[in-house]
Parts: structure tokens; sequence; C-alpha cells
């Protein structure tokens, strides 16, 4: 096994090595299975909702349930993954969700009427949320730890995209299992999935210091780029303090974090309008046949990707530039979330193309103000001994949204008999959002101080 205590003049001698790189596609594969666990009942809603006569407010009720238990589930998951670290919290959290998407597809078996089924599926649904809570928190301990903070904008970026790279592959194999075998079978299929990831993740992952494959060189430039390699190891977290209230408070009482955390809220806001609402507005307000909205959604999703990946690589050149992190981060994220507001413009379009087109435009938008601004700055600002907590805290906030946004856009669906006044509901969070990240955020910079690095 190689010698990890070498000092970087000798580890200059060796080849460098990408192991970082794996670790990153991995865990970028993990958030795409999480967040198609969250959008495909977009998909099968349609069907669910004919099979067992849901109106449209309790199919609302139904797309928000996930965001209840993954909101609440946020600070103790964070308070778990401290304590507990990444692989083991990560690897149980993962094979459990993927047992309860599996579920999801036996509801037709329960022999339930209405209220029945929206309670049954409603709970899974908390449940999913509840053991989802940690993972995101957890991606941002692994850019962290992995990756200099010349690359923790990319690296951030990518995992913050799979949203995209989640409904741009599983909506249209969501849509053709749909069409093909019923609604029940993209919760068969993504359960299969997650099982075979969660082998995979435990044979993989380790600490960068332990890992088998990294090289003196490789783990040489990542200490000098100022990861945090040793957040993860035995020691450590054995070691480490409880959290303190002082701690919490800092977190909590900071108005850099707020305009992060409200920044969150309005990013996720348009994520679950695209993940809930997007391709049942598609059905029944554009006339789209399931199997077709399925495919639709595949242009805005690449956008969405492309601009997360786009925003990512714009913040790390810029701060290799010479720019502050602090307008590294705002500045792709201030831009992206103005062209994001476009989406409005979808509401008096009559053509399905432009309509596509505009969500196109709208999501890379947003994709670019997501892969600068949101999951970087968690990286770039929480507390070494409370990186789980900080980012469960900014993970809450904003998924806050998610409980939000598919009840009221089903309330103002119901109420007016329409979607225009939804996408302008949708569309007033990218305004709110540019508007604090430009005037009220201030300096990003580390909470505490920045922290030293081994």
């Amino acid at each position: 096994m190689t010698d990890m205590t070498a000092t970087p003049a000798v580890a200059l001698t060796e080849k460098r090595t990408r192991v970082r790189i794996w670790i990153l596609m991995l865990i970028l594969f993990l958030s795409t299975v999480a967040y198609a666990d969250r959008s495909i009942l977009s998909i099968s809603g349609s069907g669910i909702k004919q099979q067992f006569g849901l109106s449209t407010v309790q199919l609302g009720y139904i797309l928000s349930a996930f965001s209840w238990a993954y909101v609440v589930g946020q600070i103790p998951g964070g308070l778990i993954l401290d304590r507990f670290g990444t692989k083991t919290v990560y690897g149980v959290t993962l094979a459990l969700w993927s047992l309860s998407t599996f579920l999801m597809g036996f509801v037709a078996e329960f022999g339930v009427g209405v209220t029945g089924a929206v309670t049954v599926f409603f709970v899974l649904r908390l449940a999913l949320g509840l053991i989802e809570a940690p993972s995101f928190p957890a991606n941002a301990r692994v850019a962290a730890m992995w990756f200099p903070k010349s690359e923790r904008g990319r690296a951030s970026s990518l995992f913050a995209s799979s949203q995209y790279f989640a409904v741009g592959i599983f909506s249209p194999l969501a849509g053709w299992l749909v069409s093909q075998f019923g609604w029940q079978w993209p919760f068969f299929v993504l359960g299969g999935i997650g099982f075979a990831a969660f082998f995979v993740w435990q044979k993989v992952m380790d600490t960068p210091r332990h890992h088998p494959g990294v090289s003196r060189a490789e783990l040489a430039y990542i200490i000098e780029g100022g990861a945090l390699i040793d957040v993860d190891d035995a020691g450590e977290l054995k070691s480490r303090t409880r959290v303190s209230w002082p701690l919490v408070k800092s977190l909590l009482n900071n108005r850099m974090l707020w305009c992060a955390y409200i920044g969150q809220y309005c990013a996720v806001a348009l994520s679950y309008f695209f993940i809930t609402w997007f391709p049942i507005y598609l059905v029944q307000a554009r006339g789209m046949s399931i199997l077709n909205a399925g495919f639709a959604t595949v242009a805005p999703s690449l956008f969405g990707f492309l601009g997360g990946i786009s925003g990512g690589i714009i913040s790390d050149w810029l701060i290799k530039q010479g720019w502050s992190v602090s307008w590294a981060r705002k500045t792709p994220y201030i831009v992206g979330m103005l062209v994001a507001g476009t989406l409005v413009l979808a509401a008096v379009s009559d053509s399905n193309v432009m309509v596509i087109a505009l969500m196109s435009f709208a999501f890379y938008g947003k994709g670019v103000a997501a892969g600068a601004g949101t999951w970087a700055v968690v990286s770039d600002t929480a507390p070494k001994d409370a990186i789980g907590l900080a980012g469960s805290i900014f993970n809450c906030v904003g998924n806050i949204a998610g409980i939000v946004t598919p009840i009221v856009f089903g309330y103002i669906v119901a109420a007016t008999g329409g979607y225009g006044a939804g996408l302008f509901f949708v569309g007033a969070h990218c305004i709110v959002a540019a508007f604090l990240f430009l005037f009220v955020m201030g300096k990003i910079e580390r909470v505490g101080g920045e922290a030293k690095v081994a």
C-alpha cells in the first residue's frame, strides 16, 4: 500500500492519480439515483391519480410529502453524519431509501380506497424523505474532504446538477415503463438500481489518506489545495466534541449564511416545480401524452445540467483569475437566477416547442446559479467540526421549498383553473434570490475563520 505520510516534496516526484474524480463520479451517480427517487412520482402521478381517483390538491400533498420529512430529518441527519462519518451513514441510508422506493410499487396491492391510498403514498414518501436527509450534506463532506478549493466549485456543481441527470435519464425511462407496464414499474426498477448502488458504494468509498488508489502526489495536491482530508477518519470522528450551542448559534445568526439559505430555498423551488408539476403540466395543460411528456423533459434537463457544470467551471476559473471567492461564487449565481426567471414567458406561449425552449433556457440559468452559488458555498464556509450540520441547516431551509412549492402550485392551479399564475409564482423566486446575493449577502468566508488543513 502507498505510504500516505510522504511529504509534498517527495510526492511531487510521483505521478498524480485522479482517484478524486472517480469518487466524484460515484457521488454524482448516487445523487442522480436519489433525485430520481424523488422525481419519478411526477411521471407516475397521472396514472396514480386516475387509478385511485385523486384530486389535484391530494396529489399536491403526496408530491410534497417527501420534503416534509426531508426537512425535519436534516438536522438529526447532519449530526449523525458528523458523528459516524460519510461512508457508514450514506451506505445505510442508500439501502433503506431504495427499499422505500421499491415498496411504492405495491400500494395498489393493499386494496385501499382514495383516503387509504393517499395515506399510504404519503407515509412512504415521508419515509423516503427522512431516510434521504443526510445524502446531500454527505456530498458536501465528500467535496470538502477530497477536493482543493480551486476544484470545489466544479465538484459541487456536478453533484448539484444530478437533478437534471435524474430527470433527463429517468423521466423518459419512467414514461416508457408507465406506458408499457403501468405506473408501478418505475418504482420497482429504481429501487433495484439503488440496491445495486449500495454494494458499489461499500466497495469504492474511503478517505483520501487511506484510499489504496491515491498516490502521494495526489494526496499532497489535495492537502495543499485546502481540502479537509481527515474530517472523516475514524480517530477524528471518535475524538470530535459534541456540537455546542455557540457553534449552532454561529450558523443561525450569520447574515451571509442566511442569504445562502434563502438562495438555496429559491433554487429548490424551481427544482421542485420541475420534478413534480412540470411533467403533469405538460400532460394536463399542454395536451402531451405521458410518454411524450417524459421525453419532453430531456431538453430542459440537459440544459440544466450543462448550466450546472458551466457555473462551477466559471466560478473556479474566476478564482484562478484572482477574483475573490465571494464574487466568483455570487456573480454566476445572480446572472443565472435572472436568466431562470424567463420561465414565466411560458405562461403566454401557445407553442409546445417554445415552452420546451423557454424551459431549457431558464433551467440553463438555474443550473449556472446552482453550480456556482449553492453547495460550493457550504464547502467554502462550513466550520471544520460541523460540515454535516452546516450542510443540513442549509439543506433544511432550502428544502422547505419542496413542501411549499408543490402544495401552493396545486392550490393555484385549483383556484385559477390554469397554470399561468403558478409559473409566475415560481419565477418570482429568481428575482428574490438575485437581489439577496447582490445587495444583502456580503463577503463569503468560512465561519470561524479558514480551517487549517492536515
